[in-house]
């Protein structure tokens, strides 16, 4: 009992208040904290129970050697007993209290408590980071890192009491009995001893010896019938009565300002607090301007002192839990789209197209910004990432990512070059996943989508497929995949060429786009060239090594060719693909020489293998001499010989080199095969490097596979300039920035170590078809999927473990509302015993997020049929759809259709069959039932649901049609409406609260007619005994009360007429 006035309560704290700037204390972890954090705890506490404080007035001295031995326990919800006030008192008259507390108990209002039974230490002990309440269970020590041994700290033997919400029932009894059984159950199989369980407050008590988590798993809840509508009451809410309330002035900042109604304060944080923060942090504002490196003054020292516990402190945060509103589910807002049409501006959030009239309200909020002249650990490079908003905002605010690539975040906005700011701002952003479809002007150009993603698609489906069924429950999935040949890899990678050339006459690409694009021409020519195959008869013909001009013919009769010179073919035609790679970079150097300079243009001529150019260029000159030696230049290692012969004769004999040109020097180091001596220290890209070796340094009948192998090992000796991707090496200086040596190769490389090494691993399969390998775009992988489409058709690798480029791919098609093309591409993932429904999963996952799309468009939703898709997919995806926009007889059917039929009963009888009846719809009604009753087996309380409106009109027309004077008749409709209206009544505590009222006014309507029949049935019958028993039957109907009084007059009124007769 409370005698204490409210006056000597303040002067407790007051006193207690007073200690704390005086007397600094060290907790067991070594953080400052003051006695003043108590004193701001002891009125939330006093709140929280009903206690007296007549026995706390003691010395504020002793608070010095009592506050270290308290525990510690943040969370305003979770109390304890003895309360931190009764300890607080107990430590003072008894030094040691805290270490041998008898039957401690910690818990959450709502969810339950832990009574330790017998001595307890509870020193130091944060409770509520050590023991933790969620939905019926309680965790001790969930670190298993930080749990004492059994029998020490709070990791003993205890009583744990947990409050479930269940869901009461008509038959208690049976109930309480099951329920009983199975908590027995799940106790035994913890390790764990029941106890007892209370059905009035949920309460279910159990002992255990020591901790881990004990409670009901997801698996018991569904055992277990539970209420998922109740709702946990806040502390503070209800009870009062019996709450110790301290009035509590409104919040003064320092400069005498009121701080109640501030952002912090609205937020739940401590105003004050926030100010004192602000002055420190806003050094700018201030008159006298500190230096934060420097040591803080005694004041700024207590200040850190003051606040070094903020889980004590939150006066505001106790406030709002005083009076809080029951809990309401909302019925959530309509999907969230962005509007195509105008994509190119990231961060356009539009509503569903049926409120897409309804322009948006947009407004420009600059959160503060921070000043970063004097760094700290919160503004430095890590605020990139974690910025203030996050901790502003607290739990609130979480990086997310919306549809379509739209990214929610509170970091620096992607693609910023400016300074860091700190800001409070969120950023709505939308990632340029469709990058590859914009013009140089950043629009979505429609050419582009059909040159990208619908022309090589539909030139994929062209190409012949094997099909692989998979069982998927009981549907069955054709899974698909290329199968070609080499024989006609050429005539696939030319078709796939058009393609990329009619992508390149599109208007206003930008240069970056043009770079890539050619890129893509010159490696589906580099694929038909190292793996395609040609038809070869039985005759030979001699070939000649040393020309290759002969070779490069691809339409020369090919049968004629000997089997034994194949690879000298493929080694002219990589030659002739290689001269035509370098040719431009070869052009573009020889454009910034001068006239004078004609050996050096040469060289630059040798670099690309024109020949022809270079020695006409020499006999203009009238350099006849070297004319002849070009003329020879890669062809005969003889000649290469007699090169090196002779300028090594001319180091010997002492000649003078400064006589001769250094550019007609390094045409000779060339000639004689010596490609370090010809570059010098010039820079070249690496396909000329590549060049070189095969055709000044190695033989010339040397296989592609060594030359590539050579090239890698003067590579890994960094002999050799890196193979670096094309946007790297002829791309613009800002998509390099990024970019170190080492990270990845150029495509084309990839696909000549493919050719030379035969089978690559996969790792080196993984990096070979990222991204990056081939554009500067991260997320474009359209080309990439084609390319290895068509590799593992010919046989060029076999790998199932390349599903991040599928996803990818299929990522860029959903964006672009491709939906049919996603799943095509879904159909194509190779198939992996250990995930054998992924294919599934994904398909399923595309119709469900995705329906408004493919189902508003015919075309998309025929190809999808067409794949093989089963359509009770489609109908269960639009089902969901059109239940979440509330078309609910849309719902209904697809539900149908894809054979839920749980889940189209449910609609049926919560939702659709009330709104029919109360319409005087009942030839639908008994349509929508009757499409449901041959499937009634599979279909759980279907007599409680739509089995009672067939019921009710098979009823209603037999008590129409049957001769009311049958007596046998008569009994027959008693029987069947006295069964009827059980089944009503069973039927409402069933689905309970599933009903709307408009429902069991149905129900009620439906016993009414029936009642007003049987009362005409029982008003006709020979005896007053027949009619007091249809009396009795409609009084078990569930009707109005003012309707059931009214046949209750009439049963006394034929009982009166009853006892007359009886008595005449």
């Amino acid at each position: 009992m409370v005698s204490t006035s409210s006056a000597y309560a303040h002067g407790i704290f007051d006193e207690l208040s007073g200690v704390r700037s005086n007397i600094p204390l060290e907790t067991y972890y070594g953080r400052k904290f003051d006695t003043g954090a108590l004193s701001s705890y002891l009125p939330s506490q006093c709140k929280k129970r009903k206690i007296s404080i007549d026995m706390y007035n003691h010395s504020g001295l002793a608070f010095s050697d009592m506050n270290a031995s308290l525990p510690i326990l943040h969370s305003s919800n979770y109390f304890m007993e003895p309360s931190l006030l009764d300890l607080a008192a107990q430590e003072l008259n008894d030094p040691g209290h805290c270490c041998r507390v008898q039957n401690f108990t910690v818990g959450r209002v709502g969810y339950g408590c832990v009574r330790f039974i017998g001595e307890t230490d509870v020193r130091w002990l944060e409770l509520d980071q050590i023991v933790k309440f969620e939905r019926h269970e309680v965790v001790v020590y969930e670190d298993e890192t930080d749990k004492p041994a059994i029998g020490e700290g709070l990791n003993k033997a205890a009583e744990v009491t947990l409050v479930l919400q269940i869901k009461p029932l008509a038959d208690e009894r049976v109930y309480l009995d099951n329920i009983v059984e199975k908590l027995k159950v799940i106790t035994e199989k913890q390790g764990a001893h029941f106890i007892s369980f209370d059905l009035l407050n949920g309460e279910w008590k159990f002992l255990v010896h020591h901790f881990s988590r004990f409670g009901l798993s997801e698996d018991d809840e569904d055992d277990i019938i539970m209420d998922e509508a109740t709702a946990v009451q806040h502390p503070g809410e209800g009870n009062g009565d019996d709450l110790f309330e301290v009035d509590e002035p409104p919040q003064i900042g320092p400069d005498g300002a009121v701080l109640s109604h501030s952002l912090p304060a609205h937020l739940g944080l401590d105003p004050i607090k926030m100010q004192e923060m602000r002055m420190v942090m806003f050094p700018a504002e201030e008159e006298e301007t500190e230096d934060f490196d420097g040591p803080f003054s005694l004041e700024k020292q207590s200040f850190s002192r003051e606040y070094g516990r903020p889980g004590l402190q939150y006066p505001s945060r106790k406030m709002s839990h005083r009076v809080s509103p029951p809990i309401v589910r909302k019925t959530p807002q309509p999907l969230l789209e962005y509007n195509m049409k105008s994509s190119d501006q990231p961060g356009t959030i539009l509503m569903t197209r049926q409120n897409q009239s309804i322009a948006p309200r947009k407004t420009k909020v600059k959160g503060f910004e921070l000043d970063l002249k004097h760094e700290t650990p919160v503004t430095g490079h890590h605020s990139k990432y974690i910025v203030d908003a996050g901790l502003f905002m607290g739990r609130s605010f979480r990086v997310g990512w919306g549809p379509n690539g739209v990214l929610v975040h509170s970091g620096t906005p992607v693609g910023s070059t400016g300074p860091g700011v700190l800001s409070s701002i969120v950023n709505v952003e939308k990632v340029a996943i469709n990058k590859v479809v914009r013009d140089e002007n950043n629009k979505v150009k429609e050419e582009l989508i059909d040159c990208c993603f619908a022309s090589p698609l539909s030139l994929h489906k062209l190409i012949s497929h094997e099909t692989m069924e998979v069982e998927v429950g009981s549907f069955r999935l054709k899974l698909q995949k290329v199968a070609s040949n080499r024989l006609m890899l050429p005539e696939i990678c030319r078709s796939y060429i058009d393609i990329i050339e009619k992508q390149l006459d599109v208007p206003r690409l930008s240069a970056s786009a043009r770079v890539v694009l050619m890129h893509q021409v010159m490696v589906w020519e580099l694929i038909k060239v190292l793996f395609s195959a040609r038809e070869i008869s039985g005759r030979s013909t001699p070939v000649d090594v040393d020309d290759e001009e002969d070779l490069l013919d691809d339409k020369k009769d090919a049968s004629d060719i000997d089997p034994e010179a194949l690879p000298f073919v493929r080694r002219a035609q990589f030659s002739y693909w290689l001269q035509e790679s370098v040719c431009h970079r070869v052009q573009e150097e020889i454009s910034c020489l001068n006239e004078s300079c004609d050996l050096e243009h040469i060289l630059l001529l040798l670099t690309g293998r024109q020949l022809d150019a270079a020695v006409e260029l020499s006999a203009s000159r009238g350099d006849v001499r070297l004319a002849c030696l070009l003329s020879q230049a890669g062809g005969s290692i003889v000649n290469r010989s007699d090169m090196a012969r002779q300028l090594d004769l001319w180091r010997t004999n002492g000649l003078d080199f400064n006589f001769i040109e250094n550019d007609r020097l390094r045409l000779y180091e060339l000639l004689a095969g010596n490609i370090q001596g010809a570059l010098q220290n010039s820079k070249i890209d690496w396909k000329r490097y590549l060049g070189l070796l095969m055709w000044y340094q190695l033989p010339p009948d040397t296989s592609l596979p060594v030359i590539v192998h050579t090239y890698q090992q003067l590579l890994d000796d960094g002999r050799a300039p890196y193979p670096v991707p094309i946007y790297i090496d002829e791309g613009s200086v800002e998509e390099a920035v990024n970019w170190s040596l080492g990270d990845r190769f150029d495509l084309a490389y990839y696909l000549m170590l493919l050719h030379a090494n035969g089978e690559s691993e996969v790792g080196v399969l993984k990096t070979m078809f990222s991204a990056f390998s081939s554009t500067y775009d991260a997320l474009d992988y359209h080309m990439l999927w084609h390319q290895r489409s068509v590799l593992e058709a010919v046989g060029a690798f076999c790998s199932n473990d390349l599903h991040i480029l599928d996803m990818s791919f299929v990522s860029q098609l959903l964006c672009l509302g491709q939906c049919h093309w996603a799943i095509y591409v879904a159909l194509h993932m190779p198939y992996r015993d250990d995930f054998p429904y992924l294919q599934a999963t994904l398909i399923r996952e595309i119709l469900f997020q995705y329906c408004e799309s493919w189902s508003s468009q015919m075309l998309q939703r025929q190809f999808i049929e067409d794949l093989g898709v089963p359509s009770e997919w489609l109908h269960e995806a639009m089902a969901t759809y059109f239940h979440y926009q509330g078309d609910l007889l849309q719902a209904f059917e697809h539900f149908l259709e894809c054979s839920s039929w749980q889940k189209a009963h449910s609609i049926f009888v919560t939702s659709l069959a009330h709104s029919l009846f109360l319409s005087a719809k009942h030839s639908e009604i008994w349509r929508l039932a009757a499409s449901m009753e041959e499937h009634k087996s599979e279909i759980a309380d279907w007599d409680l649901g739509a089995g009672i409106y067939i019921s009710f009109y098979i009823i209603k027309n037999s008590l129409q049609d049957d001769a009311m004077c049958d007596p046998d008749s008569l009994m027959r409709n008693k029987a069947s409406c006295r069964e009827f209206f059980g089944r009503l009544n069973e039927s409402l505590a069933v689905w309970g609260s599933r009903l709307p009222v408009d429902a069991r006014a149905t129900y009620s309507e439906m016993a009414e007619e029936l009642c007003a029949l049987l009362v005409l049935d029982g008003g006709e019958a020979s005896t007053y005994e027949d009619q007091l028993s249809c009396f009795e039957i409609m009084f078990s109907a569930p009707i109005p009360e003012d309707l059931r009084a009214c046949h209750l007059q009439d049963a006394v009124s034929a009982f009166t007429c009853f006892l007359t007769e009886m008595a005449s």
